[in-house]
């Protein structure tokens, strides 16, 4: 059974995270994603779950590795230069095979930068932002249902994993209003019957098992890499379950535009324009960012002129996108950033610039 709600993004985050199970929130006050803490100090309680405001975001990402070890769903939030101050903390969590789910709404940098929307912690993201051989598992919404539908399902994979997750939004998407879906009823989801899931977890014996340990210091060279290889053998797998995308209209598309989130958005209107003009063109939305869905290219059409990685960076997503196409047709890059948006309108000017060859 559903309902359907008109919510703002940011609420409609920090719901999903309790209907996915979270009871358990860490946050810091950050614009734009503010509302998420407020909604979490909120809500948690009614649910018997537990919310605390750190002192920052170091603090938060260290309560969370805290309470992730002891067997609990843990849901923490930030925006861009507080999920930088994260990153030590995502690293250990990723060793020590701890699952929490991050939210990221994305704003302008570098550095302090502003408060509107941004895509350009992809690097951060996808590549690793904190120290050693390591993988988040980065989700991309285009939506406030599809975000909703990315953070319950996160928690699951999370668990599945034993691996942090990642849900990459932006200043947009959890600023705006939109009606969506919402599942009625709850799951059960105690610490008890957690608990049952996760034999590994820090949660006490009572003299009935042998203790658990939950550590991310190997002194031994050999033995880190054995740690480290059974890490890899995970994110192999993931390479193999977890990799989804959009595609739409290659068939026949002159043009293929790559773009992820909101920005897959203005590139779907600006599409719609393009072909009233005359012009074919195609569009794939990566919904994973890591695992990147290079497989997608491989359904280009033989008649494709051109790819163009529509992004709010100077250029990080075209990265993926250039080793994805492998060659086989030329790449290019639309792109704003400080916070600016691309309009609909610039992208149908910057790729009949592209077309005619004045880039």
């Amino acid at each position: 059974m559903t309902e359907k709600k008109l919510m703002k993004g940011n609420e409609a985050f920090g719901l999903a995270a309790i209907l996915g199970g979270a009871r358990y929130y860490f946050g810091y006050p950050i614009t734009p994603q503010n509302e998420v803490t407020e909604y979490m100090s909120r809500e948690l309680p009614k649910v018997g779950g537990a919310f605390l405001q750190a002192e920052s975001e170091l603090a938060a990402i260290n309560m969370a590795y805290g309470a992730s070890a002891s067997g609990g769903r843990v849901f923490i939030s930030s925006s861009s230069p507080g999920i930088a101050l994260m990153q030590e903390g995502l690293s250990g969590l990723a060793s020590i095979e701890a699952p929490v789910v991050v939210l990221n709404v994305m704003r302008g940098g570098p550095g302090i930068g502003n408060i509107q929307p941004g895509q350009a912690d992809y690097f951060q993201a996808t590549r690793g932002g904190g120290n050693g051989d390591y993988h988040l598992l980065v989700f991309a919404p285009a939506s406030i249902q599809e975000a909703i539908d990315m953070i319950m399902e996160g928690f699951n994979i999370a668990d599945q994993y034993r691996n942090p997750v990642l849900i990459l939004a932006d200043g947009m998407l959890g600023q705006m209003m939109e009606p969506v879906q919402l599942p009625t009823g709850e799951g059960v989801y105690s610490l008890e019957a957690m608990l049952k899931t996760k034999p590994w977890a820090l949660s006490g014996h009572e003299g009935k098992r042998e203790r658990n340990a939950i550590k991310s210091v190997y002194l031994k060279q050999d033995l880190l890499e054995q740690h480290v290889e059974t890490l890899w053998k995970k994110y192999e797998q993931a390479e193999k379950e977890l990799v989804d995308w959009e595609e739409t209209n290659l068939e026949k598309a002159q043009v293929v535009f790559v773009a992820f989130g909101t920005t897959s958005r203005m590139v779907k209107e600006a599409m719609a324009e393009l072909k009233n003009m005359g012009l074919e063109t195609g569009l794939i939305r990566p919904k994973t960012l890591w695992p990147f869905p290079y497989k997608a290219f491989d359904n280009l059409w033989e008649g494709t002129k051109q790819v163009i990685s529509c992004e709010l960076s100077k250029g990080q997503l075209v990265q993926d996108v250039a080793l994805g196409v492998a060659g086989r047709k030329p790449v290019h890059l639309i792109q704003r950033t400080g916070g600016m948006l691309l309009t609909p309108e610039e992208i149908i000017e910057k790729t009949i610039q592209i077309i005619e060859g004045g880039e």
